[in-house]
């Protein structure tokens, strides 16, 4: 039996462990979680509640990076 999910991340189907808390996928997705703002299932998620946040079968996931300029 596989531990395995997918989910949806930017409108992409992407899997993994279903034991992955949100900071820990968002560094395995190539990304650096203090340069991004996550929405999930719909709602901006904020930073506070990540660490507590694990994802689940189905969940989507937009994955915004923040860019500086100027």
């Amino acid at each position: 039996m596989s531990n395995q999910i997918t989910l949806q991340v930017n409108g992409e189907t992407r899997s993994c462990s279903s034991q992955k808390l949100l900071p820990e996928l968002l560094q395995e997705l190539g990304f650096n979680p203090r340069l991004v703002a996550v929405e999930y299932n719909g709602e901006i998620l904020h930073r506070q509640f990540w660490t507590e946040t694990q994802v689940k079968l189905g969940d989507r996931l937009e994955v915004v990076t923040i860019v500086g300029g100027g």
